[in-house]
């Protein structure tokens, strides 16, 4: 059977793909099992990877939010957009629950030009630059040019003493992030000029899919038991991520919920936070 991608591109429809996306969110056999009972008889020829992912999704948010959740991570940081400010905001907090010290929103003089900076961030001696190209479409590719402009705002910022993290610091080393994917030349190239890379899919296995779930950094975006509008309330009083609301109840008090959805959001934060899923 044919299935038409994101991008408009008719593939092959591999079941193992769908099998292994679920397992990766948490599900269980059983889970797996039922989901695939229950989407495999609704599939035919030509349906989109879209309307194959809402109809695993509905599934599995009948078996368990968390899962479903952790299912629509892709989804979620489409969420951060549209012009991807929150999605800097989430990429900081990422750096800061690994180790990393954070800055957002600076205004670097280079020694051509003034840059704004996504996000500044620092351990142990070393200052990276960390550049975030937010996508709103979940497949597209960042080609080689967006690493090669990144190096060259990297060389007009280097061999310069900024005041930043309360000390005299150089930027050493810098970052690319984006929420989807890049092209082999990409890859290729940064590797080579040591651009350090990190994307939905790479590197493989400390990917952003693997750095959220192996440290239960999910943004608030993949809580299905609010809705946009809540969730758009949550990230404007700057809670950003899952955790920040687990730690900070108090937060809901702002969506006006009744008791019993309260507790089901909480329940949801709870096994996200909670719950490991093997990898």
């Amino acid at each position: 059977m044919k299935i038409k991608n994101n991008a408009g591109e008719t593939v092959d429809f591999e079941i193992s793909k769908l099998e292994n996306s679920l397992r990766n969110s948490g599900a269980g056999e059983q889970s797996v099992k039922r989901v695939l009972e229950t989407v495999l008889p609704k599939c035919f020829e030509g349906i989109t990877t879209g309307e194959l992912y809402k109809m695993a999704f509905d599934e599995l948010k009948k078996i368990s939010n968390s899962v479903a959740a952790r299912y629509s991570l892709k989804k979620a940081l489409l969420e951060l957009g549209p012009a991807g400010f929150y999605f800097e905001q989430w990429i900081s907090r990422v750096f800061q629950n690994i180790g990393y010290k954070t800055e957002t929103g600076q205004l670097i003089k280079g020694h051509a030009v003034t840059h704004e900076a996504d996000v500044i961030a620092k351990k142990d001696d070393k200052t990276y630059w960390v550049e975030c190209k937010f996508r709103n479409a979940e497949d597209t590719k960042i080609s080689v040019t967006t690493p090669m402009y990144v190096l060259s705002r990297i060389k007009d910022i280097s061999n310069i003493q900024y005041n930043l993290f309360e000390t005299k610091t150089e930027f050493t080393d810098g970052w690319l992030i984006t929420n989807t994917y890049f092209t082999k030349d990409s890859i290729a190239f940064s590797e080579y000029y040591g651009l350090r890379l990190l994307s939905w899919d790479f590197p493989e296995n400390k990917s952003i899919k693997s750095l959220v779930d192996q440290n239960a950094l999910y943004p608030i975006t993949c809580l299905t038991t609010l809705d946009g509008n809540q969730k758009q309330k949550l990230l404007e009083k700057k809670c950003i991520l899952v955790k920040e609301l687990f730690q900070n109840q108090n937060l809901l008090n702002i969506l006006e919920l009744n008791q019993e959805k309260k507790l089901e959001v909480l329940k949801e934060a709870r096994e996200l936070m909670t719950i490991k899923i093997s990898e």
